[in-house]
């Protein structure tokens, strides 16, 4: 097979797939066009997420097998199409899950311990220990929303702070374990303090965080979202932090980010993300919650194994 890689990734998986003599393409500074134009000579394709495997870039791919995609998103590829057309669809959530549960705790534990706001004081010579008085983990109530991969790793990094955690997914039953209290979302809204966000962005997920969904909570909470940023409507969550019934959020993932991740979409800054920007109640990181040294590897290697276990005769 021949694999044109339309992203770099860790080299792993290249070396990998190499051995079981698949010819391996650097694809990672083709134009769409150049990549619509040569598609065709390929059965395999690597990518993150520089561009979009649409419908039209599928159906010149009249050769593709599989789609590898370094990651656990997978909403820049016409999935559905790509099954149509029996092209294998793959992602690696397994690979940087670890990594996406240690950052979406590290995120609360600094918001917890206002631990931004206090080393930039210390750092300008001023010493508030009043003003920076924090707020303990210990005995509140967690609400994860979608139980897959990170959704499982952050619990498992909860088990230990004696919270209570209770986890809801719309496509899973019968997880209920030593870490979790299996729920609905009723009884999230009812008993969480803290929320986090585990789910793709879908039709369904998009803004699925709104006006409304934040209105049901029973108590004030705190947010994690370390998903994709469009399941947040950022204008509803400026007014739920203005109003209190957000105390706080922490956010590695922006409504505003281009499809790729790199970048805001505009240069001119919304007046919601302004807002965030200047909050002291809000934590922000640049989509790298799953962006460590370790899941860059973790996730070829994931992927390397996938494709071996689907293409094995080819060995």
């Amino acid at each position: 097979m021949r694999v044109l890689f339309i992203d770099t990734v860790h080299e792993h998986l290249a070396s990998h797939l190499t051995r079981m003599d698949f010819e391996c393409v650097d694809g990672s500074a083709l134009t769409r066009d150049e990549i619509l134009g040569q598609i065709t000579a390929y059965e395999g394709v690597v990518i993150r997420s520089r561009i979009k495997l649409d419908k039209e870039l599928l159906d010149a791919a009249q050769n593709l097998r599989f789609i590898a995609r370094a990651g656990a998103g997978m909403e820049n590829i016409d999935v559905e199409h790509a099954k149509m057309l029996g092209i294998k669809c793959f992602n690696a959530p397994e690979g940087n899950r670890d990594a996406v549960a240690e950052h979406a705790l590290g995120m609360l534990l600094t918001l917890f311990n206002h631990i931004n706001t206090a080393d930039i004081e210390v750092r300008n010579g001023l010493w508030k220990r009043e003003a920076n008085r924090g707020v303990e983990l210990l005995g509140r109530t967690v609400g994860i929303i979608g139980y897959g991969n990170t959704g499982n790793a952050f619990a498992k990094r909860l088990s230990g702070f004696g919270v209570l955690t209770y986890a809801y997914d719309k496509f899973k039953k019968g997880f209920a374990d030593h870490l979790v209290v299996e729920t609905n979302l009723e009884s999230v809204f009812q008993e969480a303090e803290v929320v986090s966000l585990h789910v793709p962005l879908t039709e369904e997920t998009h803004h699925m965080v709104n006006d409304e969904f934040l209105s049901k909570f029973n108590y004030p909470i705190y947010l994690i979202n370390t998903s994709r940023g469009q399941v947040v409507d950022t204008e509803a969550l400026v007014r739920a932090l203005e109003s209190g019934k957000v105390l706080g959020a922490c956010l590695d993932v922006l409504e505003f980010e281009k499809f790729n991740f790199e970048q805001i979409e505009n240069q001119e800054i919304p007046a919601s993300l302004q807002y965030l920007i200047d909050s002291p109640k809000v934590i922000l990181t640049p989509h790298i919650a799953g962006w460590t040294q370790e899941s860059n590897a973790k996730i070829s290697h994931v992927l390397a194994e996938k494709i071996q276990s689907e293409f094995s005769a080819v060995q």
